[in-house]
């Protein structure tokens, strides 16, 4: 029997798969890191979107930071990962009303997948079994209050794309099909990943991202020579090297938690927003969401330095990532955007 008083305890787990490379142990790649500590910390940041090389580490941050993250509470055995049982879904069949601790959900979105297992379908098996009419939640259910991951973003069709858009936009996901009208919430952070030499991102969607970051093959031997290291010493004991490495991540855990608890204090002096204004009028970014993202992001460094308020050290650190992608294109500019947007700080922040 179940007590009227909820209780939070541990998730029961289950297989326990191949330990994940650590988020700590990955050689350089600062600016990725960077930003996704900073989704971590704010997730209204509005997701990063990571494209470079093949072989740079792209893939592996992401799930690196599915280790690192803090856990969340929700109620056990809710499709949509409720905090309370208030909130669980009419639809949904829940008998407990425990509260756990579980892993924050980052979920994969394959290419090529179906519309259906985006956002979630008519249950045939019940259909046929019992003669109801129940919803079997889809991808975007199990993705609520955690990270949508997308490898080759690029490469994704279109309407699965239109889909995103909506859903990232409003927070919430609408199924009207098969004779069901269904409605949950949706909220979560989008992380794409692409090669350019596959193809470009569509605008609508390039937008919806936050930040955006480019990784490269590192240059320099050493540097090279450590990724190398480090990868033959995991690969040799998975569970050694996450042990050798777990302080570190517990560290950038803390310093996460602390940084969430932190940023409502933040303050956003008349100094920070004209610094965030004057820069992206002088990089004619169109619309304000460039501005909100700049100055959300520096605001979401500085809670994780510590510091009482953004200063134009915070914006000119995030703005390559928050502004870079929002560019319109100058074919009279042979520079990258990202190298446009570094040239303009210094030139309108000094």
């Amino acid at each position: 029997m179940t007590s009227a008083v909820a209780q939070i305890r541990p998730q029961a787990e289950g297989a326990r798969p191949r330990p994940v490379f650590p988020f700590s142990a990955i050689v350089g790649q600062e600016d990725m890191k960077l930003a996704l500590l900073l989704t971590a910390v704010d997730p209204g940041i509005g997701g990063v979107l990571v494209f470079g090389d093949r072989g740079t580490g792209k893939s592996t941050a992401v799930r690196a930071l599915a280790a690192l993250l803090p856990e969340i509470e929700a109620v056990e055995g809710c499709p949509v990962n409720s905090p309370k049982v208030e909130m669980i879904p009419e639809w949904a069949t829940v008998l407990s009303k425990d509260i756990v601790r579980k892993a924050t959900p980052v979920v994969d979105l394959p290419l090529g997948v179906s519309e259906d297992r985006v956002v979630g379908a008519l249950d045939i098996e019940r259909a046929i079994s019992h003669g109801e009419k129940a919803f079997e939640p889809g991808l975007l259910a199990r993705a609520n209050r955690g990270y949508l991951y997308i490898d080759e973003c690029n490469l994704l069709e279109d309407h699965i794309v239109d889909l995103l858009l909506d859903v990232a936009q409003s927070g919430e996901n609408v199924v009207e099909r098969d004779g069901l009208s269904i409605r949950h919430p949706a909220r979560f952070v989008l992380v794409g990943s692409g090669n350019p030499e596959e193809g470009d991102l569509r605008p609508q969607l390039l937008d919806r991202f936050g930040l955006s970051v480019e990784v490269l093959s590192p240059r320099d031997v050493e540097t090279r020579v450590e990724v190398i290291r480090r990868r033959d010493t995991y690969d040799a004991d998975p569970l050694k090297f996450l042990e050798e490495w777990r302080p570190k991540d517990m560290e950038i855990r803390e310093q996460i938690l602390t940084a969430r608890a932190h940023l409502p204090k933040v303050e956003a002096p008349n100094t920070a927003l004209y610094d965030c204004a004057a820069l992206c009028i002088a990089l004619g970014s169109d619309g304000l969401r460039g501005e909100l993202t700049l100055l959300r992001s520096a605001r979401a460094l500085a809670a994780l330095e510590g510091a009482p308020a953004v200063g134009r050290e915070h914006i000119r650190k995030v703005a390559g990532m928050a502004l870079s992608h929002r560019l319109r294109r100058d074919p009279l500019d042979e520079a990258g955007s990202t190298a446009r947007v570094a040239r303009t700080v210094e030139e309108t922040l000094p």
